[in-house]
């Protein structure tokens, strides 16, 4: 039986970009595939993982659904931030050629991400629930009318022709990723670029976000993510998600917090995780 300390688990089948950010950020770690989100939590929260890959936002299609609700209570700690290009790739049984495909399948976004190149090509689009699932599916089925959209590393594994690279439409595809455990790791305040992560609820009165926000703006505190969803069972009562550049032990990032905690429910603000900036931040 593997040891647990070195696995990171993931949503999705193997071959899927979550896998890919896996390899990029633990190399050295063996995967644990998950079907849902919530099993990939679960494998942490229950020992069967040390750690979860989890994916929140794509620069072309947004947050990801149901995260934001899953992070607040999960119990899991974040410890560091993934970049991930997301690179498709156009995928088919072997022998079979652009000439030979009639349908690409694929995840809707990534189908979505390819429109423009799939309809040039006179393919037709069809949804799959996964993209490495939908390679995973034409393989089994070699049929050389179908092909897939997903990355290079599915086309690996299952033993698929790469008909075409970088199939997607924008060159700046990129999924962030945020690593968990379920220790909080905060790495000491030594100067080191840091972000901070938190989800609050405020207090039904006038203005009362931007008064809460005005702590970070009167102690320089950069603010680079700020959503708002409704919580479960509440059409009026927004939960806020924020990612907030600073340590946590910070004086300036301590100041603003306090101000945020009074006009918050019952004082309360969630850190999720201080952990380091990704280098990819330095570049923007």
């Amino acid at each position: 039986m593997s040891d647990s300390s070195n696995i990171i688990a993931f949503q999705g089948v193997p071959g899927a970009y979550s896998h890919m950010a896996c390899q990029a950020v633990k190399p050295e770690m063996e995967v644990l595939a998950c079907a849902s989100f919530e099993d990939m939590i679960l494998a942490v929260q229950e020992g069967r993982a040390a750690l979860a890959m989890v994916p929140v936002e794509n620069s072309i299609a947004g947050r990801v659904a149901d995260i934001h609700h899953l992070l607040p209570g999960s119990g899991l700690f974040i410890n560091g931030e993934h970049f991930q290009r997301v690179n498709h790739h156009l995928l088919a049984p072997q022998g079979a050629t652009l000439e030979t495909l009639a349908e690409v399948h694929s995840h809707a976004q990534g189908l979505a991400q390819c429109r423009e190149r799939l309809r040039s090509l006179g393919l037709t689009p069809v949804m799959h629930s996964d993209t490495a699932g939908a390679a995973k599916d034409i393989a089994e089925r070699g049929d050389p009318a179908i092909g897939a959209i997903a990355s290079e590393l599915a086309g690996q594994i299952y033993g698929l022709d790469v008909l075409l690279t970088s199939a997607e439409d924008a060159e700046h595809n990129t999924t962030r990723f945020l690593v968990m455990s379920r220790t909080d790791v905060t790495p000491p305040l030594n100067g080191a670029r840091m972000m901070t992560t938190m989800v609050f609820k405020l207090r039904s009165v006038p203005a009362a976000l931007y008064k809460a926000l005005g702590g970070f703006a009167t102690n320089g505190v950069n603010l680079t993510k700020l959503e708002s969803y409704l919580r479960p069972g509440s059409a009026e009562h927004a939960q806020f998600y924020v990612d907030v550049e600073g340590h946590i032990e910070a004086p300036e990032m301590k100041l603003a917090i306090e101000e945020l905690r009074f006009y918050c429910q019952d004082g309360e603000v969630t850190i999720l995780g201080t952990y380091p900036a990704s280098h990819v931040r330095a570049n923007n």
